[in-house]
């Protein structure tokens, strides 16, 4: 493989294919000591950062529990 004059690199079809990176996929380039890694960009959150701060601050557990099962 070669850069191009713009910067720009092709990853070659078998590699695009086995590793599901098509054209709409986010990579992330990670420098390492040996080189640069290239991968996806997870497409989700981890479904507790999703639902993190929900309740809001400075509220209590144990209260919102009592409050949700109408006691």
């Amino acid at each position: 493989m070669k850069i191009s004059e713009r910067g720009q690199i092709t990853i070659p079809k078998r590699l695009r294919d086995r590793f599901g990176m098509h054209h709409d996929v986010e990579v992330v380039i990670t420098p390492t000591e040996k080189g640069l890694l290239i991968q996806k960009r997870a497409s989700s959150q981890h479904p507790v950062d999703r639902v993190y701060g929900i309740l809001g601050t400075g509220g209590n557990t144990d209260e919102y529990i009592e409050e949700i099962r109408g006691r």
